[in-house]
This record gives structure tokens, C-alpha cells and sequence, in this order.
């Protein structure tokens, strides 16, 4: 039994209806690492779908998880057999919770030797994948590839948006079809936004939605990011701009309000009371007697505790899925309905409404402020706040009105950013909301930068998430992407001590320090310009030099964190 091909068909191969399929669906890109299958296929087979080969198959997901986010079309992964699908399931993981449509493949035994745990590097890989996609199966007949592919992407691409798996077996990749020859495949049906449920009476809850509104004295909208991707944008801004009433977000639904405008009152975190000193959630929710949860979504961690602040209030929650977690999530009204056309629907049934008093939140946004002034200069290394100033600065800068993306690798130092980080459109900060991925940052910066090749993208990054990926600064610099990344190094699994000291008040070092590594001469080992920057002067100058030279640059600046116990209650689920 051999384990390649004998050589090229006389015929279309599985593998070149696979990559065709996919560049009918829209698919740009296929991201990964290629193992012996490569003779069953070059990914070269077809024009205007380019294959990216990445160090590691959790890049080649997440990559492929935000292209696909920002872009609204699908995507595609790759990897081989066995280790290989093992590495990929993690980027799966990303996009399911993360709610990305991406296609993710790979390789398999061949066909007639899928023994699995038995054959050399065979795993059941459709049951390894099965439990985080929405739609999992292995090719059995090489003619079948078309309609897999297309179940795969109807699958990906309804609500709540997520990944598919097909499994590949490596003989049937590379053989021929001959019927294919003949018959063209049928139109790909390219859906321009995801398809959402709708329940029947939903005109009914909007009357009970648009009386809410009208009785309410100070309403707040709670925006996740199916908003975004319904195409509400446009039409939320126009509803709350009208009616005055603020919007607070979801980490990853930052920018459906440009930064600074008068009623984006921020995103929502656990961490923001302790990190601020401050009753913030209070502050935001308290006086709100109406919240009106527009795209949400459970995973994106903005949960139903962090609203139930002060006075009794009524909740209305709009999403394109039926409510998956009714045991901790009852709201008052339950509509289910593509995002726009309620947000439409509810413009027009509140037409005659006048504009709403914005309840106060002056003393946060003071204290927000007071944090990203900090001109201390301190011993032990700067802090994240005035390394998030910094930042906003110069992408300010850099980007203009609308424009730039800055995103967050995983730790303490995320929070920060989903505090202060500038975002001035819809996934104008990105981060890893649903599964927190450690290492996410520098694939998703560059899944940024391939997806908005014409502004800049800023990544901060911890020391252990970022080298848990590092190797990829190779990737960043083969594909020349320019994208300025700041290491915020302590040396330590930040998030991890503060949550020793919630649970012990003290730090126990083993679980948490590492060596100390020079992420300067890393990144110089991997054909990247980088400078250590220690303090605001050094670090917006690195920035600013940075954000004008065309290719990728990293800045190492040492952080430490003042850990307060005290102000964490909201992270008590």
C-alpha cells in the first residue's frame, strides 16, 4: 500500500474541486502547514485562492478566524494528519467560540487504512472535531467533495456563525473524477451576510420593545457583534443618535460608535472596577431602567450580572439564534430577528419619540481619563494604561478618523485594552473574546493586516502569550506585514497572579515566572526591526518610527502591575 500517489490524474482531482469549491464561496485564502498529502495536492491548482504557509497550525485558524471576520466571507485552514489536526483543533476552538465562519481541513489516512489509533498518526478526526463545529465529516467519495464543501460553508455561515471540518483521506484527495469533466458544478450560493433565525412574531415584540423604550427614562444598548454582522452598523448609530441613548459594548463589538463619540460609553469588563478603583459598573448600569441587548451573545463574556447595577430595570434581548442559555439568561422580551431589520423596524415604530437624557457618566470617563494621563514615571517598569495611551496616540496619528485596528493578544493586560484601546470602527480592536486564546495576538494582527492591507494594525502582546507563538514573527516577516507589535514583559502569567492574589493574597512564583527572554533579538532572529522601549518618551517614538516604515516592527517595554484584590466582584458568575 503505497502512501502517495502513483502521479498526476488524466482527470480533475478531488483536490482541485476542493480549492475550486471554495473560491466560489468567496474563500481568499487557505492558511497552514502541508504534510505528505502534498502529493495529492499543490494548493496552486486554482487562480485567486493563495495558500499562506504559517510555523504552526493555531496561527494558520486564527488567521483565518479574523480574515474571515472582518471580510464576511469565508475562510479556510489547513493542516495534515494526525499532529497536525491536533495543532489546528485550537484555531477551531477560536473561530466556534469566536463565532467565525472558517473551513478547516485536513488531511487523513487513506481510506482503506483509517485505523484510528492504530495506523501511524491516524486519529478519528471528524470525532475530534465534531463537539466545537458546526458541521464535521470525511470524504468517502472523491465525487462528493463539491457537496461537502458546500454543506460545510451553509453551515458556517448561518447564525451563530462558526467552523467546519472536513477530514481528507489522502488517496481520495488526490484522485481523479472523472464525471467532474464533464459537469460543471452548479453556482456557489454566496449569501451577502449570514443567515439569521427568525421567529414568526417578532413584529409583535417590537410593539412591546417600542413601548418599553417610550416609558423608559434612561435606556442603554448592550451591542455584541452578530450587530456588526447583520449589517446594523449604519442603522444603530442613526437609532441611537436620534434618540440619545448610549451604547455600551461587548469586547469584540468596540467601534460600532467611533472612540469619543458622546454616547459610546465603552466596553464592558469584569476586571474594570479593579483595575479602575472604581464603582464603573455602577456608574454604567445603575440608573439604566431598560437594557436593550442588541446582537448578544453569551460567549462574548458580557454576562447578565455585570448589568444588575442599582434600580429595577426591564431587559430586552435581540439575537439571530434562539436564547441557548435560558438557566442564567431570562430577559424580559425575547426577539428573534436579524439584527437590522429590527433595528430598521424599530426606528420607524419610534419615529415620534423624543430624544431620550442620557444618565451620567462623567465621573468615569474622568477617571478613564485620569489613568491614561498618569505621567508617573515608575521604577519597576511602566504600566499597561500608559502603554494603551501611547498606543491610541499614535494610531491616531497614523490611522485618521475610521480607520486602524489595534489587537489584543490574552492576559491581565487585555482588559486594559478593552478599557482604553481606541477603536473607531467595527472591529477596530480585536481580541479573542469567546476563547481567550493564548497566543492569539500576532495570527489575528496579521489576519488584521491581510484583511486591511491599507491601515495600520498595532498588536500588544504579553510575554507568554506571545511566545507561545513566536516563532510566526517569521510568517509576519516573509509576508512583510507591517504591523507594529508592543510585548509588554514582566516575566510573568500576569492574569494568573492576580488570580492568586484574589484567591490567597499572595503570588506563589513556580505557577507563574518564567526566564527572562530578549524579545528584541527574537525578533531580529526572525528578520524583524524591533527596539526596546522603557518609558512614554522612548515608546511613542518607537511607535511613531514604527508606524511609518512599511514592514513589521516590534517594541519590547518592561510592565509591571500594582495587584489590588479588592474591586473584582463582577467576576463571580
Amino acid at each position: 500500500m503505497s502512501r502517495v500517489s502513483t502521479g498526476p490524474s488524466d482527470h480533475t482531482t478531488a483536490a482541485a474541486l476542493l480549492l475550486q469549491r471554495l473560491r466560489a464561496h468567496g474563500v481568499e485564502k487557505v492558511f497552514g502547514v502541508v504534510g505528505r498529502e502534498a502529493a495529492s495536492v499543490l494548493f496552486d491548482e486554482v487562480d485567486g485562492l493563495d495558500f499562506v504557509l504559517t510555523r504552526h497550525e493555531f496561527t494558520a485558524g486564527v488567521m483565518a478566524d479574523v480574515l474571515a471576520r472582518i471580510t464576511g466571507r469565508p475562510q479556510a485552514c489547513f493542516a495534515t494528519l494526525g499532529p497536525g489536526m491536533t495543532n489546528l483543533s485550537t484555531g477551531v476552538a477560536t473561530s466556534a467560540l469566536d463565532r467565525s465562519p472558517v473551513i478547516a481541513l485536513a488531511a487523513q489516512s487513506e481510506s482503506y487504512d483509517v485505523f484510528p489509533v492504530d495506523t501511524h498518526q491516524c486519529l478519528d478526526s471528524v470525532s475530534v472535531m465534531r463537539p466545537m463545529t458546526k458541521y464535521a465529516t470525511e470524504l468517502a467519495r472523491p465525487a462528493d467533495i463539491t457537496d461537502l464543501v458546500d454543506s460545510a460553508v451553509t453551515a458556517s455561515t448561518a447564525e451563530p456563525v462558526g467552523p467546519s471540518f472536513i477530514s481528507l483521506p489522502v488517496d481520495l484527495l488526490g484522485a481523479g473524477v472523472p464525471e467532474a469533466d464533464d459537469t460543471p458544478a452548479p453556482p456557489a450560493r454566496r449569501p451577502r451576510k449570514p443567515v439569521a433565525s427568525v421567529d414568526a412574531d417578532w413584529p409583535e415584540r417590537l410593539v412591546e420593545v417600542a413601548d418599553l423604550l417610550a416609558k423608559a427614562e434612561h435606556p442603554v444598548l448592550v451591542v455584541g457583534a452578530s450587530a456588526i454582522r447583520s449589517g446594523a452598523v449604519d442603522a444603530l448609530r442613526a437609532l441611537v443618535e436620534r434618540l440619545s441613548i448610549p451604547v455600551i459594548t461587548t469586547y469584540v463589538a468596540k467601534g460600532v460608535l467611533p472612540h469619543g463619540h458622546p454616547l459610546a460609553y465603552g466596553a464592558v469588563t469584569g476586571y474594570m472596577d479593579g483595575i479602575l478603583g472604581f464603582p464603573a459598573l455602577q456608574t454604567l448600569f445603575g440608573p439604566s431602567d431598560l437594557v436593550l441587548c442588541l446582537g448578544y451573545d453569551y460567549a462574548e463574556d458580557l454576562r447578565p450580572s455585570m448589568w444588575a447595577h442599582g434600580r429595577e430595570k426591564k431587559v430586552v434581548r435581540v439575537a439571530p439564534t434562539t436564547n441557548p442559555v435560558p438557566r442564567v439568561f431570562r430577559p424580559d422580551v425575547d426577539v428573534v430577528a436579524d439584527v437590522l431589520a429590527f433595528v430598521e423596524a424599530l426606528d420607524a415604530a419610534t419615529a415620534e419619540l423624543a430624544p431620550k437624557t442620557p444618565h451620567d457618566v462623567s465621573a468615569l470617563r474622568a477617571r478613564v481619563a485620569e489613568f491614561l494621563a498618569d505621567p508617573r514615571e515608575y521604577e519597576d517598569g511602566m504600566r499597561v494604561h500608559q502603554v494603551m495611551d501611547s498606543m491610541n496616540t499614535v494610531m491616531a496619528e497614523a490611522a485618521g478618523a475610521g480607520r486602524g485596528t489595534i489587537v489584543s493578544d490574552i492576559g491581565f493586560f487585555r482588559h486594559y485594552g478593552v478599557l482604553f484601546a481606541r477603536a473607531d470602527q467595527p472591529y477596530g480592536f480585536l481580541t479573542s473574546a469567546g476563547c481567550s486564546s493564548f497566543g492569539y495576538g500576532l495570527p489575528a494582527a496579521m489576519g488584521a493586516q491581510l484583511a486591511r492591507p491599507d491601515e495600520p494594525v498595532f498588536l500588544i502582546a504579553g510575554d507568554g502569550g506571545f511566545h507561545s507563538n513566536s516563532a510566526d514573527l517569521e510568517t509576519m516577516a516573509r509576508l512583510n506585514l507591517p504591523i507594529v507589535t508592543v510585548v509588554v514583559n514582566n516575566d510573568t502569567n500576569g492574569l494568573i497572579e492576580l488570580y492568586q492574589n484574589l484567591g490567597h493574597h499572595r503570588s506563589h512564583d513556580p505557577a507563574i515566572r518564567f526566564g527572562s527572554v530578549d524579545f528584541v533579538q527574537l525578533a531580529q532572529a526572525n528578520g524583524v526591526d524591533a527596539v526596546r522601549a522603557d518609558d512614554r518618551d522612548a515608546l511613542l517614538a518607537a511607535l511613531r518610527k514604527g508606524a511609518g516604515l512599511g514592514r513589521p516592527f516590534l517594541i519590547e517595554t518592561k510592565i509591571a502591575y500594582d495587584f489590588q484584590p479588592g474591586g473584582f466582584d463582577a467576576l463571580s458568575i
